[in-house]
């Protein structure tokens, strides 16, 4: 993953696959895998696009399973473990919306199998997994695309393209906010695995561990085996953005300090994070702020201030700031950006915009052209390294020195241990970089 990412991978052009030669009006047949929370959305944006057929579901948990294939009326064939799933070779796409801690493997596998891969954001759980998923992709020559869902707004993308242009002029710092109300999870007992769950297929490369009901379904975003944090969860989305806007790629410092702070109960990762980075892309010296907040918060940059005046009660922000020496820019969710210019903060620039992920994903398959996608998988595992190495860390208590042509911490032989996870056989993520 050199310095020249961006240049490498937009000139990348597929091989004509099974559909990379075929029009529009072919089917492209999906396999979605994980089935709760945003695996419903994959169902749901799948089923929007025409000519694409959701062939078969994918789930560890056969309620979910079952609940799931039993809104087909053509039922999809349905599958407990993905390997039995890829086997199918008339299956064009693998669209996982796993836990973070399985990401990378399911889709190296999907990649080994011959699949085109939509994946969920994060697509990698180390810094390890960051080389390897985009080394995938490479060796096995297939489209990957992470669910960065903001890259396909044509209102973010106008926002970025405005930065570029000029409208803020100098843009020196970006923010990013994810302030999102989390309660406590509270304690919960070790207790039989459910009935109808495969807990071994679950847990995957994670460590053996007895099962509790707080590791499970959703939950599992608060445990270092599983998942990485609010930083993870939430907080990707505005990190990408971030570093699409501020137009770097790795970090030379970051430090992160925090805290589980409040609540006594299971959760391991940080409730409350601030996080600073500073880049020297090209010579160029940028910052870049990150903060999480889990329980009362302020607004900022007037994100989310207009649904609470309208009486709306809602407590959370979750957006972008970019500071330019001519203005400033909020980016608020995924779809809208306002912007603010001159000393007296004069309204400039403004557009709300939706986003179809899953459909620039399809059509990125059907042309075969790697340029088409919006969050190629290079892109998406550059700003997964943002929350690895802020983990990091905050789990030492230290800033880390960052040599991305190294891809190491400098003199920091701890921290470089941790970039990689050990693996519970036969669930090994192999080394292709």
């Amino acid at each position: 993953m050199n310095r020249r990412h961006f240049l490498m991978s937009s000139a990348g052009v597929l091989a004509a696959s099974r559909l990379g030669t075929s029009s529009p009006n072919d089917t492209v047949r999906v396999a979605c895998v994980g089935l709760r929370g945003r695996g419903k959305d994959h169902l749901k944006e799948y089923g929007r696009i025409a000519n694409v057929e959701i062939a078969a579901l994918c789930d560890i948990d056969e309620s979910v399973l079952n609940k799931a294939a039993g809104q087909f009326d053509k039922k999809p064939a349905t599958y407990s473990d993905l390997r039995k799933l890829l086997e199918d070779k008339s299956i064009d796409v693998i669209s996982i919306a796993t836990p973070n801690h399985s990401h990378t493997l399911q889709t190296i596998w999907s990649c080994q199998a011959g699949k085109h891969v939509y994946v969920e954001k994060p697509c990698s759980h180390d810094m390890f997994e960051a080389k390897q998923i985009v080394a995938a992709a490479r060796k096995y020559d297939r489209l990957v695309q992470q669910g960065s869902q903001s890259r396909s707004s044509p209102a973010l993308q106008e926002a970025v393209q405005s930065m570029r242009e000029g409208l803020l002029g100098e843009v020196y710092m970006a923010r990013g906010l994810c302030f999102k109300w989390r309660d406590t999870i509270g304690h919960t007992p070790v207790e039989p695995v459910p009935p109808g769950v495969d807990y071994d297929l679950w847990l995957g490369p994670a460590p053996q561990h007895a099962f509790t009901k707080n590791r499970f379904h959703y939950n599992w975003h608060w445990f270092w085996d599983y998942g990485n944090g609010d930083l993870g969860n939430q907080g990707i989305h505005e990190l990408d953005i971030a570093r699409w806007g501020l137009g770097v790629t790795y970090p030379t410092s970051v430090t992160a300090m925090g805290g589980h702070f409040m609540f006594d109960d299971d959760q391991e990762t940080p409730n409350t994070l601030s996080v600073a980075y500073e880049f020297n892309d090209g010579g160029k010296k940028k910052m870049m702020e990150f903060e999480v907040r889990h329980w009362m918060s302020n607004h900022e940059g007037g994100i989310n201030e207009a649904k609470s005046k309208t009486g709306k009660v809602d407590s959370n922000t979750i957006g972008n700031l970019f500071y330019g020496s001519k203005g400033y820019l909020a980016i608020e969710g995924y779809t809208t950006y306002k912007t603010w210019l001159g000393r007296e903060q004069e309204p400039g620039p403004t557009r709300t915009a939706g986003e179809n992920h899953f459909e620039n994903f399809v059509n990125a398959v059907r042309s075969g052209k790697r340029s088409d996608l919006n969050a190629e998988i290079e892109e998406g595992a550059i700003s997964t390294t943002l929350i690895h190495l802020a983990n990091i860390s905050y789990r030492l208590g230290r800033t880390l020195h960052f040599d991305a042509a190294a891809y190491a911490c400098k003199d920091d032989a701890e921290a470089n241990a941790m970039f990689k996870r050990e693996y519970r056989e036969p669930f090994v993520v192999p080394k292709l970089a």
